[in-house]
């Protein structure tokens, strides 16, 4: 007697209990490995402040020449000072920066910077300034 086929329309009631379990243990797997994945990254470094808008222009037009960030030390033939070296000048204001990037200097590139874009940047050096 040769052996019964299923129909095609009827589950194999262990291959069905093989796959739940299947399912049940890759669940449990992912739940608890998520934790540990999250606890791994937030250990690899500290999360950074979102960049402001000044820092991101800074970066952008001013980081070829200019150390921009606090501790940044520029290196290179360019001579410009970094950006908390001006924030902590005395004669630095926020009038007086922004009268310096309106204005056309020889030993700078010829920038022309919105009003609100000047602001910003502005911001982003006085916030440099050491107390």
């Amino acid at each position: 007697m040769a052996p019964r086929r299923r129909s095609q329309h009827s589950p194999d009631p262990a291959a069905m209990a093989r796959a739940a379990w299947i399912r049940l243990l890759a669940t449990a797997v992912l739940i608890a490995v998520a934790p540990l994945l999250l606890r791994m990254h937030q250990a690899s470094g500290k999360v950074l402040p979102e960049a402001s808008k000044g820092q991101r222009l800074a970066a952008a037009w001013c980081n070829e020449c200019h150390a921009i960030e606090p501790d940044a030390v520029r290196t290179g033939r360019h001579h410009a000072p970094s950006f908390r070296a001006i924030a902590n000048l005395p004669s630095t204001t926020a009038l007086s920066l922004k009268v310096f990037l309106r204005s056309n200097h020889p030993s700078m590139p010829n920038f022309i910077i919105e009003s609100s874009d000047a602001d910003e940047i502005v911001q982003y050096i006085l916030g440099l300034k050491r107390n």
